[in-house]
């Protein structure tokens, strides 16, 4: 299965036995990011977390109180 990185446009193959290929199949509202793109942003992520000034809005679930 050929995907497309919704941030850099990078064109990349998946496996058709994949997980992460049958949930892009099932269910187009999900997208893909490439592994350079994920890191790129979890880094900026945990470094936004670290300040101190920035707060998730997820949920109300109490275990992500504990996040």
């Amino acid at each position: 299965m050929r995907v497309k990185c919704v941030m850099c446009d990078a064109i990349d193959k998946l496996s058709d036995e994949d997980p992460l290929a049958k949930k892009l199949r099932n269910r187009p509202i999900h997208t893909y990011m490439c592994e350079p793109c994920r890191e790129r942003i979890g880094e900026l992520t945990r470094l936004r977390i670290e300040t101190g000034k920035f707060t998730f809005r997820r949920s109300s679930h109490p275990a992500e109180d504990e996040f």
